[in-house]
C-alpha cells in the first residue's frame, strides 16, 4: 500500500472519510482498493486515531509475494485439465489440485495463471448466474432430493449412460452418485439400496413425476413406489424442474466437472468412471465449502447429527431387504413343475400352476419366492440361480 500512494495522501482520503466528507466508493476509488480492503485499512487508522497517533500513522506494507512456485506436477495437472476437450473449468481444476496434491488454489488464481499461460477455456455461452437462496428442510435425513441426469458425459460415445444421484435437502450432502448403462427399473433399485444401505432410509424422497415413481391410479404405487412404502419411505412429487433446485445444480456440478475429467484421464468404461465419481464425491462432501450454507457438506452434516437434527433411521435387518430391491413379476408352475427362468426352464418343488413370485436381482442372479413381500412373513425361497460368470 505504502508503494502505491504516500503516507499523507493515505491519511487525508480517511480523515475526509472520517469526517463524512466523501462517501466509501469515492474514497476506496482514490485509493485504488477494494471495498473490504479499504475498510480493514480504515480500522488500522481508527486505532492510530484511539491513541491520538493518526498524525504520525502509516500503513503497512504488504510484505510482498512469499508464495513458492507450484510444484511441477501441479503444473502438469493444470495443463491437462484446461487442454482438455471439452476442458475443465477453473473452480474444478483448483478442486482437483486439491485433492490430488493438497494444495489450495482459488478459482480466481488458477485463472490468472491460465490468461498468463493461454490456456482459458472458452467462455462465450457462460450461464447466466441462478438465485442462491432457497427453502431447506432443518434436519438431515427429513427430504433427500433425487434425480437422473442424462449429459454427454464422453466426448466420442454415441450411447451416453445417465447419472443417478441423490442429494440431502438440509446439509447438501451426496450420499451417492452413480453411471449406469441405462435409466432402468433395475437401476433405480440397484441405485437407492446402495444409498440406504450406507446412510440410512430417509423419511422422503423429492423426485418428478416420472412412471418410475408415480402412477395415474389413486392409492397404487410403482413397484419402486411399493418397495419404498414398505420401508416406510415417502414420495413428494415435484411440480415442475425449477421446484428441485439444488439438485438441479447438483447436475450441474457433474457436467461441469466429469466430461473434462474423462477426456484428461482417458477414461472410457463405466466401472473406472465411477471409481473416479466416488473419489469427487467424497472430495466435495468433506473439502468443499458449499456457497448456500457456508461450510462444507459433510460439516453441515455432522453438526446437524451432534444437535440431535436427524430424522435418517439404519437400514432395517429386514429378511424381505434383497428381494424388494429387486425386479419382480408373477408367474405360474408350468405342467411339468418348472418355471422360466433367464431362458431356461427350472424345476421347483411345488404344484403345477401354484403362482410364484420371480425376481432379477441388480447384481445378475434370479430368484423364486413362493410369496411376494409381505409385512408380518418371512420370504419362502424356492430357487436361488446365480448369473452366469
Amino acid at each position: 500500500m505504502r508503494g502505491r500512494h504516500a503516507a499523507p495522501f493515505i491519511r487525508d482520503v480517511l480523515a475526509r472519510f472520517r469526517r463524512r466528507a466523501l462517501p466509501a466508493s469515492e474514497a476506496a476509488s482514490e485509493l485504488g482498493l477494494s471495498r473490504s480492503r479499504f475498510y480493514g485499512l480504515y480500522t488500522a487508522y481508527l486505532r492510530a486515531c484511539a491513541t491520538r497517533a493518526q498524525r504520525h500513522w502509516q500503513p503497512g506494507s504488504s510484505g510482498g509475494n512469499r508464495f513458492s512456485p507450484w510444484p511441477a506436477a501441479v503444473l502438469a495437472l493444470l495443463r491437462k485439465l484446461l487442454q482438455a476437450d471439452p476442458p475443465a473449468s477453473y473452480s474444478f481444476a483448483a478442486s482437483e489440485v486439491h485433492r490430488r496434491h493438497q494444495l489450495k488454489l482459488a478459482r480466481a488464481t488458477v485463472r490468472r495463471w491460465a490468461l498468463q499461460h493461454d490456456l482459458a477455456p472458452d467462455t462465450r455461452h457462460k450461464k447466466r448466474p441462478k438465485p442462491v437462496r432457497r427453502w431447506q428442510v432443518q434436519q438431515i435425513g427429513q427430504l433427500w432430493q433425487y434425480d437422473a441426469s442424462p449429459h454427454r458425459w464422453f466426448a466420442h460415445q454415441s450411447q451416453q449412460p445417465p447419472l443417478l444421484e441423490i442429494l440431502d435437502d438440509h446439509s447438501r450432502l451426496l450420499p451417492l452418485a452413480r453411471l449406469y448403462p441405462r435409466e432402468s427399473l433395475l437401476a433405480h433399485l440397484d441405485f437407492l439400496s446402495s444409498a440406504f444401505a450406507t446412510c440410512g432410509l430417509p423419511l422422503a424422497l423429492y423426485v418428478d413425476y416420472h412412471s418410475f415413481f408415480f402412477t395415474n391410479q389413486p392409492e397404487a404405487f410403482t413397484q419402486l413406489g411399493a418397495a419404498l412404502r414398505f420401508y416406510e419411505v415417502s414420495l413428494r412429487f415435484a411440480p415442475t424442474p425449477q421446484a428441485k433446485g439444488k439438485i438441479e445444480r447438483a447436475h450441474d456440478f457433474w457436467q461441469r466437472r466429469l466430461p473434462a475429467l474423462f477426456a484428461a484421464e482417458h477414461v472410457t468404461t463405466l466401472p473406472e468412471a465411477n471409481r473416479l465419481i466416488e473419489q469427487l464425491r467424497l472430495h466435495h462432501n468433506t473439502q468443499e465449502k458449499h456457497r448456500e450454507i457456508g461450510s462444507t457438506p459433510q460439516a453441515a452434516w455432522n453438526l446437524a447429527r451432534k444437535e440431535n437434527r436427524s430424522v435418517l433411521r439404519p437400514s432395517p435387518r429386514c429378511p424381505w431387504w434383497p428381494y424388494l430391491w429387486s425386479v419382480r413379476s408373477p408367474t405360474r408352475v408350468g405342467p411339468d413343475g418348472r418355471v422360466a427362468l433367464a431362458g431356461q426352464r427350472l424345476r421347483v418343488e411345488q404344484p403345477p400352476h401354484t403362482r410364484v413370485t420371480r425376481c432379477l436381482h441388480p447384481n445378475g442372479d434370479h430368484s423364486v419366492l413362493l410369496h411376494p413381500p409381505t409385512k408380518g412373513k418371512f420370504p419362502l425361497l424356492l430357487l436361488h440361480s446365480p448369473a452366469p460368470s
